[in-house]
């Protein structure tokens, strides 16, 4: 048994907590004087059932706290889980808040194996190993789907921890934590693999590349279909029975989102700075084309000028309640600027507004103000107002 610290009380921090508590003490810590509350509580500090219920069924040594230094103080392992978002200007991930906390980590605690779990660029870990002089710091990517975090770290496809390849105190501190991982969980026989710390971040930043990828390939064939009066249903489920292709990832959508796929891409494309690329720097530029059109749609669909355009929740994709890079926002900007009035359905918010666009939560109302409903994932409470809704959901699901 180990006494391990998770640092940042997200759906990677709080579903690593827990199936870490499982078999260790273990301290979620946060900045956040709400989550830490909730947490002692027993009540889930992002809004996802799976956990809520996890909190409540489990006998979990798991206790939330605002005080770093002492968790620190105390932890053989600690998991960096904090946001590295993207930075538009420096075109490249904000690591400040990884930074600070591998070195409050290296003070408090020399002796504590560090964990990135924080999605960095490629060669990151390498440099706070020789910034704090730490040999005991490793990578160990997440591979989470929101609203279904916890399911995917119990039942993980891989578990992948990269270390410093010349230390032999690294290797065994990836091994330790690898297993650490695959005792928590229910899978059995889960694949381990422990590789160089650039190869790690790597594979992180390669997979959401590639599963973004997926989603702009089916979207830009639902586009060909959708522009020539083809049945897109038809093509994609001809081209997805080839075993070699599969049925997955192949649902149209407005475009990939969310916290991840997004930032994931761009940073990967610069990484690509001084190595020979085209498909990395399409992929990108495919999600802008992409909600370029599906804009243009939507108000063709409207029949009238400057229309009035109802969204259908802004949530990236079901059991979330995530907006962030959501691709839905791109949609509302473009028909902005086209001279669309746009109102938001959207239960999750409590306000009449939204980033200056108004919040109708009555689903009828929000049905008889709006021309065009845009939906990106089509409900079935909206089957009364079919006629309205445009949508390139083919299969009911994300």
């Amino acid at each position: 048994m180990c006494t391990i610290s998770v640092v940042g009380i997200g759906y990677v921090g709080i579903s690593n907590a827990l199936v870490l508590a499982k078999k260790n003490k273990v301290f979620a810590v946060d900045i956040d004087p709400e989550k830490v509350k909730l947490l002692n509580e027993r009540r889930s500090p992002v809004r996802d059932k799976d956990i809520e219920r996890y909190l409540a069924a489990e006998k979990l040594d798991l206790t939330a706290t605002d005080d770093a230094e002492t968790a620190y103080g105390h932890s053989d392992f600690v998991v960096v889980a904090v946001p590295t978002n993207y930075n538009d200007e420096q075109n490249n991930f904000d690591t400040s808040a990884a930074e600070r906390v591998v070195g409050d980590i290296t003070r408090a605690n020399p002796d504590a194996v560090v964990v990135i779990k924080s999605t960095v660029p490629v060669g990151f870990t390498t440099e706070m190993t020789e910034r704090f002089g730490n040999d005991k710091i490793i990578f160990s990517p997440e591979f989470l789907r929101e609203g279904s975090a916890l399911r995917d770290n119990l039942y993980p496809s891989r578990i992948i921890a990269g270390y410093a390849q010349e230390s032999e105190k690294a290797m065994d501190a990836a091994r330790e934590f690898a297993a650490l991982m695959c005792e928590g969980a229910e899978k059995r026989d889960i694949p381990v693999l422990l590789m160089g710390l650039e190869e790690a971040e790597a594979v992180k930043l390669f997979s959401n590349t590639y599963l973004a990828l997926r989603v702009s390939y089916f979207n830009e064939l639902d586009s060909y279909a959708e522009l020539n009066g083809l049945n897109s249903r038809n093509v994609i489920e001809g081209v997805c029975l080839d075993p070699r292709i599969g049925a997955h990832y192949n649902n149209p959508s407005f475009g990939y989102g969310g916290y991840c796929l997004p930032k994931d891409t761009r940073q990967l494309l610069a990484d690509y700075e001084n190595v020979p690329q085209n498909i990395i720097r399409a992929i990108v530029q495919s999600n802008h084309t992409r909600k370029d059109l599906v804009a243009d749609r939507i108000y063709e669909c409207a029949g009238t000028d400057n229309p009035v355009v109802g969204i259908y929740r802004l949530i990236m994709k079901s059991n979330s309640d995530n907006f962030r890079q959501s691709a839905i926002h791109g949609v509302i900007k473009r028909l902005s600027e086209k001279g669309a009035k746009v109102i938001i359905f959207e239960p999750t918010l409590n306000t009449k507004e939204f980033c200056g666009y108004m919040v109708e939560n009555n689903l009828r109302k929000f049905a008889q103000i709006s021309d065009v409903i845009a939906a990106n994932r089509f409900s079935e409470e909206l089957a009364p107002y079919r006629s309205k809704v445009y949508t390139r959901d083919i299969f009911g699901r994300d």
